[in-house]
């Protein structure tokens, strides 16, 4: 039995990770990592060169073990989960669709740091509702959302973490994704 769980929540922009992180660590009375790239570029402003996702990935990373460490250090156990639970809102693995899909490479870090980190469930969210529009987001057109997810969906399907895929209202995708980290939880 794995002591500590940790569930990613990834899928194309706008497509309601940061929501269902939200949700979900309310739901499990435990810790959810954020988006280390919107803190970035809201600091350092919406253009960015390929280092830049390097940099990121790198922030990502330390977001995600400080938050590892203060679910440890809280004894973030809920009487729902019984264990230790973090959800993080994306991986590394967002991080290599889109350094490919804008830079047509990834950066070597990135790619054995994807290798040498662990999770226990991947959540995929689908871009199924309305686009939401801020400063940072860069594909409003819907067939970029889909093609961006079908990169998400093909990086999933070739890595032996399972994963469900998240669809349809906010309702329904709580539902869905709760049913899976329940049914991760009896393991």
């Amino acid at each position: 039995m794995e002591p500590f769980l940790k569930i990613v929540i990834i899928g194309p922009e706008s497509a309601g990770k940061s929501t269902l992180c939200t949700q979900l660590a309310a739901h499990y009375q435990t810790e959810w990592c954020p988006e280390y790239a919107r803190a970035y570029l809201t600091e350092k402003g919406p253009t960015y060169k390929f280092d830049d996702l390097l940099s990121i990935a790198k922030g990502q990373v330390q977001e995600e073990e400080q938050a590892a460490e203060r679910v440890l250090k809280n004894r973030s156990v809920s009487e729902k989960t019984k264990r230790p639970l973090l959800f993080v809102d994306t991986d590394l693995y967002v991080m290599k669709v889109w350094s490919e899909y804008v830079f047509e490479t990834c950066h070597p870090w990135i790619l054995d740091q994807i290798a040498a980190r662990s999770y226990q469930l991947y959540l995929l969210c689908k871009p199924d509702i309305e686009w939401v529009q801020d400063e940072l987001r860069e594909y409003p057109d819907q067939s970029t959302r889909d093609r961006l997810y079908h990169h998400y969906k093909e990086v999933l399907v070739n890595q032996s973490t399972p994963w469900v895929e998240i669809s349809g209202d906010y309702t329904t995708r709580l539902q869905t994704a709760v049913a899976a980290v329940d049914l991760l939880l009896k393991d």
